[in-house]
């Protein structure tokens, strides 16, 4: 294949040495380019995949002089084999962990009881927080924030309580033979990058690098001295900082070059594309490829739905189900399934441990918390899901859900859509439309809708860039009326 002209000058700014960042749009064919960039040259490269699934696929694809790994596999061939024993142990629940740490009773902060289970998974939580960042120690502000202590004095009691038994938990994770806390993949991750590693290889490519952890953002940079890198992503798909991802290529110091021609679909869904990018405030803008016809318009068969949230796409399999449908939820339903015995538990008047919910003494005052608090406003959808459909349904339904190959319609969110494709795609309708503030005074225009957020405009260009054939833009169309 002819190299176009952004793979050409990606191409000579390599050959000459030079640490390089690629923003690459949707569909332009970043893994290809990578592969290119590897064959120009005999020296040997590491190429740092997102998840396992990507790295083995990029193994058949790479030549021989490339090693493709995830940070993980990286970090357990250097120290993380050293915890085999730990990382088989069997499960121990939270409480079990908390109580020989000395976490050992409930404590009430403002009107809220909080039991010592509650405080336990928190202090695991906060451990998993600790493991993401570059930070060397852990502070107040791993500790994560709970239902309903959402306040910043409540925050700070509650992480005055939790932090001394978080440090002893991350000394005990450090003992490779045995420990009260189970041993988890990113602690060994953690242990590798505060060892401060020199990973052997004359360059890196880092894939996705706009949802790079900072982690392993502060192990890839640390080894520009002594090898040439290269990050590819695209920052405009930078849609995980709620988990602690970091878009590292905006701050990188290395020449900038660009992939915007995209071979997935045609010039009129990149116009579609390219609206939500300005929104955005992305760095590039999308040109599609003229043999492919993609259409934007009507879709009654779709091959996809893509959700907003969780709790959307399980009520749309739910209403496939009900007319007939075989369907497939992209990620499977495990995290539908806890949140659905955390509501049977809440309604059969029992208090539940998932953390999301755990503060909650019943299903009253969870639906009065969604209803009335701000800060518990995106629990409404679950609220009205149970409330329409029932937790024995919901569950129902999960148990039904049948793999991807033999479904007629897959549901995914759109976080769980990135990096995937299908012919025909419908965006469904939970995705917000930026709310219109009506005047008080009923002579008096109406004021302009609230801007879109850069994260809402992100999501929704990684939703619309799915379709190769035909794309449905449902949930989204409100742009072509509001803007």
């Amino acid at each position: 294949m002819k190299p176009t002209d952004e793979q050409t000058a990606a191409l000579d700014a390599f050959r000459a040495g030079e640490h390089l960042t690629l923003q690459a749009g949707a569909g332009t064919g970043k893994t290809t380019l990578l592969a290119m960039l590897a064959r120009t040259t005999p020296r040997c490269g590491k190429y740092l995949a997102f998840n396992r699934a990507i790295a083995q696929e990029a193994t058949a694809r790479f030549p021989r002089t490339v090693q493709c790994k995830t940070a993980h596999a990286l970090a357990y061939a250097a120290v993380g084999h050293r915890y085999t024993s730990r990382l088989n142990a069997p499960r121990r629940p939270a409480w079990q962990a908390g109580q020989a740490l000395g976490l050992t009773k409930a404590i009430r902060i403002g009107e809220r009881d909080i039991s010592q289970r509650a405080l336990s998974n928190a202090l695991l939580r906060t451990i998993t927080r600790f493991c993401h960042t570059a930070d060397e120690t852990i502070t107040h502000h791993h500790v994560p924030k709970l239902r309903g202590l959402e306040d910043a004095g409540m925050h700070r009691e509650l992480a005055t309580h939790i932090l001394p038994a978080a440090r002893k938990a991350w000394t005990d994770l450090q003992n490779p033979d045995d420990g009260q806390v189970r041993f988890e993949h990113d602690h060994y991750l953690k242990i590798w990058a505060l060892g401060q590693p020199r990973i052997e290889a004359e360059y890196l490519l880092l894939d996705e690098a706009q949802d790079t952890n900072p982690v392993v953002e502060k192990v890839f940079l640390a080894q520009r001295d002594h090898a040439q890198l290269v990050m590819v992503g695209d920052s405009a798909q930078a849609i995980y900082q709620w988990r602690g991802a970091k878009d590292v290529m905006t701050a990188f110091n290395g020449t900038g070059l660009t992939l915007s021609q995209s071979f997935r679909f045609g010039p009129r869904l990149a116009e579609e594309a390219n609206r939500w990018l300005h929104l955005a405030d992305a760095p590039i803008r999308l040109t599609g490829t003229p043999t492919v016809p993609t259409e934007i318009g009507l879709v009654t068969s779709p091959d996809a739905v893509l959700c907003r949230t969780n709790v959307g796409a399980m009520a749309h399999v739910m209403n496939l189900m009900n007319t007939g449908h075989q369907v497939a939820l992209t990620g499977g339903g495990d995290t539908l399934y806890a949140l659905a015995q955390a509501a049977r538990d809440l309604k059969e008047g029992r208090r539940t441990h998932h953390p999301e919910l755990i503060l909650f003494p019943s299903w009253g005052d969870l639906q009065d918390y969604a209803a009335h608090d701000p800060a518990g406003r995106d629990l409404q959808p679950l609220v009205n899901l149970v409330d329409t459909h029932g937790t024995d349904a919901i569950l129902a339904a999960v148990t039904r859900l049948v793999p991807e190959p033999q479904a007629q319609v897959t549901i995914s969110t759109a976080h769980k859509a990135k990096g995937r494709e299908w012919p025909r795609v419908l965006i469904a309708d939970d995705f917000p439309c930026p709310k219109e503030h009506q005047p008080e005074d009923p002579n008096s225009p109406v004021a302009p809708p609230d801007p879109i957020d850069d994260a809402e405009a992100r999501l929704a260009y990684v939703a619309v860039t799915r379709a190769h054939q035909r794309l449905d833009l449902g949930g989204l169309a409100w742009i072509h009326e509001t803007r």
